[in-house]
C-alpha cells in the first residue's frame, strides 16, 4: 500500500509546472514563517529541498533574517541516521549528496536538545500528523530519538495531504502541518 501511495504522490508532484512550484513554494513558507512556533524557535531545522517538495529557501532566508541558526540534516548512509549541521548559505557549503539530496559539506553535529524547530519533509501527511516518507526511515529514527524535543512541523504542498495513511509502530508524526494552503495542529 506505501509502495503505490509514493508512486501516485510523486507522480502529482511531478505534475506541476516549476513556475506553480515556485508559487506555491512561496506561499507554504510564507505561512509556516507565520506561525508562532516558526518565530519564537532560535534554532531551525530545514530540509534542503529537492524536486518535488516544497522549497524552503525562503524558510532559510527568513530565519536568517531574523538572526536565528539554520540546520540542515548531512545524510550518514552507512550509520542510517541524519546529523544536524548548521549552515550559512543554500550555496557556499552545500554540496549534493548520494541520490542527490543537498546537504551540509561539513561541520560540527549540531546538539540535538538545542533544535527548537524541525521543518519535515515527506511525500503526503494525512489529517492526524502522519507522515510517509519515502521509505528508508531516517526522519522517523531522528524524530524518535529521545533528546529530540524540538516542535515537529511538516510542510507540504496541499496535494500532498491525504485523509488517512497507513500507519506503523516506527512511523513518528509531526504536531503541525502547513501547507501552501492550510494549517492543520495535532495533539
Amino acid at each position: 500500500m506505501k509502495k503505490h501511495l509514493r508512486k501516485e504522490i510523486k507522480a502529482r508532484l511531478l505534475a506541476m509546472t516549476p513556475q506553480e512550484a515556485r508559487a506555491r513554494s512561496r506561499a507554504a513558507c510564507e505561512s509556516m514563517i507565520a506561525q508562532k512556533e516558526f518565530a519564537q524557535a532560535c534554532t531551525t531545522m530545514i530540509y534542503l529541498s529537492i524536486p518535488g517538495e516544497v522549497d524552503t529557501a525562503d524558510l532559510a532566508l527568513a530565519a536568517w533574517r531574523a538572526g536565528k541558526t539554520v540546520l540542515a540534516p548531512k545524510v550518514s548512509w552507512e550509520h542510517r541516521h541524519l546529523v544536524p549541521m548548521e549552515i550559512r548559505s543554500l550555496e557556499t557549503g552545500v554540496v549534493a549528496g548520494s541520490y542527490g539530496v543537498r546537504e551540509p559539506a561539513e561541520g560540527h553535529p549540531w546538539p540535538l536538545e538545542d533544535i527548537d524547530l524541525i521543518v519535515v519533509p515527506a511525500l503526503a501527511y494525512d489529517r492526524r500528523g502522519n507522515r510517509l516518507g519515502r521509505g528508508a526511515g531516517f526522519y522517523d529514527r531522528f524524530l524518535a530519538h529521545p533528546q529530540v524535543r524540538a516542535f515537529k512541523c511538516g510542510l507540504a504542498f496541499q496535494d500532498q495531504v491525504l485523509e488517512e495513511l497507513p500507519v506503523q509502530d516506527h512511523d513518528f508524526p509531526v504536531q503541525m502541518l502547513v501547507t501552501d494552503r492550510e494549517v492543520l495542529r495535532f495533539t
